[in-house]
């Protein structure tokens, strides 16, 4: 059996943890890799969910090794999670003698260059997106700040050394992966960077298992009648999300189907969402907005008629594979989505998966509203299968163990 360290600086209590890091290690566990994780966990969801994840790590033979996420002071907190993922690497190699260091994005990856320096362990980049250019461009650092430059400088400086001394390196999308090539690093080849996207469970996001009964009862609940047509938002909406753009469709959308009404499922404060609507003139009444668990969201999407997400179209999106786009292509509902946003743009149209816009504006939105004119709901589905299919990224993430470690 090969042992691997697997560094995330995202908690496995987080969502994100839950539905993009756990489901490929416990594949990867079933290819006789003994796998440790090391994690980064917010206290109060530690509390809420250790003892679930625990489970499932148990269940799959996973050591999860997790430890405190600090938040504040601000960079000087980051600094001393490096040294506490360092610390623990460090003692967990003297006991396991791991093989290959597997880093999720680039706070991890100053460990894994460490541990491929000091002990020669392969070391794997799963970069998920240009991680500095996405502080930037998504207004968190500003570059008008001395100190926050130089932390840019610092990791754009690192971030070629991932991918030059990393032995392989794992990228969201082919748009990103072309503009790796295209800065000619050393050590940097088409072979050495592999494509796997933000997978899904397609057995979980499949609607022949959810009843109409089901989603009758889901939307009797919700307050939705059977005259209602449902454009479904789905997830956090944070940085990158564009909410007032795409209130702006719905208004466009209304007009054309008056009985619309826009559902979000997520643990946004619905007060937030419901201000900004009451801003573009929609009636609250049109504005439905709950949550639930990962497990249920296959459930609520069946609910939906049409979906949407605006994400802002900035540079470091090149490499940006939105998780909820495998989800609802696999429940075979159309999309509304922009272009300019990793590859999301080429499968949606290459699948007639729905809609892509190219500009924010009332014509464009009006352009836009046949959904069913580049929708097929069988070849939607067989893109998330094609795409991104969770048997399919721990088969790659498998090839690049053997690769590396046999």
């Amino acid at each position: 059996m090969k042992n691997v360290l697997y560094i995330s600086y995202d908690g496995m209590t987080d969502s994100l943890g839950q539905s993009q890091v756990l489901p490929y290690l416990v594949g990867l566990s079933k290819e006789n890799y003994k796998i440790s994780l090391i994690s980064c966990e917010k206290p109060e969801r530690f509390l809420l969910f250790k003892e679930q994840i625990q489970a499932i790590c148990d269940h799959s033979n996973i050591e999860w090794h997790p430890i405190n996420y600090t938040k504040r002071p601000p960079l000087l907190s980051t600094i001393w999670d490096v040294w506490q993922l360092k610390r623990k690497a460090t003692q967990l190699h003297k006991i396991n003698s791991f093989q290959l260091v597997h880093c999720r994005s680039y706070i991890a990856a100053l460990v894994g260059l460490q541990m491929k320096k000091r002990y020669q362990t392969k070391f794997v980049f799963d970069m998920r997106g240009f991680w500095a250019d996405e502080r930037v461009d998504g207004k968190i650092w500003s570059l008008s700040n001395p100190i926050l430059k130089s932390v840019y400088n610092y990791f754009k400086k690192k971030e070629r050394l991932f991918f030059s001394q990393s032995d392989k390196i794992v990228c969201l999308t082919n748009n990103g992966k072309q503009e790796i090539l295209s800065w000619n690093l050393s050590n940097v080849t088409d072979q050495k960077i592999v494509v796997i996207p933000c997978c899904v469970d397609i057995d979980l996001f499949n609607p022949t298992t959810i009843s109409i009964e089901q989603t009758q009862g889901l939307k009797k609940q919700l307050g939705i009648s059977s005259d209602d047509f449902i454009l479904g938002y789905v997830g956090s909406i944070g940085t990158w999300y564009m909410l007032p753009e795409m209130l702006d469709y719905f208004n466009v959308f209304q007009q054309h189907k008056p009985t619309a009404k826009f559902l979000f499922i997520t643990n946004e404060p619905p007060e937030a969402i419901r201000s900004q609507a009451i801003e573009k003139g929609i009636n609250p009444d049109n504005i439905l907005i709950t949550s639930c668990f990962h497990k249920e969201m296959p459930l609520y999407i069946s609910t939906f008629d049409a979906s949407i997400f605006f994400i802002i179209p900035s540079y470091s999106k090149k490499a940006s594979s939105p998780t909820k786009q495998g989800e609802i292509m696999s429940m075979g509902i159309p999309l509304i989505c922009n272009s300019n946003v990793g590859d999301t743009d080429k499968i949606v149209l290459k699948y007639k998966s729905g809609i892509v816009i190219d500009e924010f504006t009332t014509n464009c939105y009006k352009s836009a509203l046949s959904i069913a004119e580049n929708y097929d709901k069988s070849e939607t589905q067989r893109g998330a299968k094609e795409h991104f299919s969770l048997e399919t990224g721990v088969k790659n993430y498998t090839s690049i163990y053997r690769e590396l470690i046999g």
